[in-house]
């Protein structure tokens, strides 16, 4: 379950007809027909309540993942999983019923939507940042998603992203073959997170990627770090660009080496469109 609650986050962030399913290096799944993503300059749709139904399910609405539907209704992916017998989280469907409460006799912990304390994260060389003021879920009255969340600023110019290692590029992008790039790098050497974000996977579940960190930029960016040595942040953390969050390492490869992943709804990128050139 662990590695579909991974592929989940790494199938992206909009829902399509047919989503595209989740791309290791060593996936030999089809390529999903390419989208056009919408233009850097649009307006993000505001997304619609989520409300579930009396008989406690959800219909999938566009711009919806299985990560998001469980964050808004303060469930854990692994159970919506079980409870709905998904064996593809990424190729969720507009207008797909989903149970979001668990069967009758089982009893679930609810998440908490809103962190009661937000981490305090540090850059690599700066003062600690104080955590984004929060808000009484009390205080608010109505379904969970009205609770505002806060959120990274949206990272969609090639500014606003850095190298996560300093090493030469090894391997190239491939949207068939290899959905990011290969950055060659001494084993421990520090990795930095490319953008501001919130750690959303921070393990080893999805086989091919080894120790890997998924961070979340906003609706439209994640980014994911392969192959560390060690891990340094945790799931649910906020870090800022350019703060450490791995150690470079072969976990899952055959020599030091970071495999680096920009998607941008959920299509694969390739990130030395928004890396600086060097």
């Amino acid at each position: 379950m662990a590695a579909l609650a991974v592929a989940a986050m790494l199938g992206g962030c909009t829902v399509m007809s047919t989503r595209e399913a989740p791309v290791a290096d060593r996936s030999t799944a089809p390529a999903a027909k390419p989208v056009e993503p919408a233009p850097a300059s649009a307006p993000l749709k505001p997304a619609a309540p989520r409300v579930p139904a009396a008989d406690g399910t959800y219909v999938v609405q566009a711009g919806d993942t299985l990560f998001s539907i469980a964050a808004a209704f303060g469930r854990e992916v692994k159970d919506l999983v079980r409870w709905n017998g998904i064996d593809e989280p990424s190729r969720l469907r507009v207008g797909q019923t989903l149970r979001v409460v668990p069967p009758a006799g089982e009893a679930v912990a609810v998440l908490p939507v809103t962190p009661t304390a937000p981490a305090v994260t540090k850059p690599l060389d700066g003062p600690a940042v104080p955590p984004p003021a929060t808000v009484d879920p009390s205080a608010t009255p109505g379904p969970l998603a009205s609770v505002p969340e806060s959120r990274p600023a949206p990272p969609a110019a090639t500014a606003d992203w850095i190298w996560p290692v300093s090493g030469k590029v090894t391997d190239r992008f491939d949207e068939k073959r290899n959905k990011g790039i290969g950055i060659a790098a001494k084993e421990g050497d520090p990795v930095v997170a490319s953008a501001d974000g919130q750690v959303v996977y921070s393990g080893s579940g999805l086989r091919g990627y080894g120790n890997l960190v998924i961070l979340k930029h906003n609706d439209d960016f994640i980014s994911a770090y392969a192959h560390n040595r060690q891990i340094l942040v945790k799931q649910g953390q906020m870090v800022k660009r350019g703060q450490r969050i791995a150690e470079v390492g072969k976990s899952d490869a055959t020599q030091p080496k970071l495999h680096f992943e920009i998607r941008r709804q959920g299509k694969p990128v390739d990130p030395l469109a928004y890396l600086p050139p060097r």
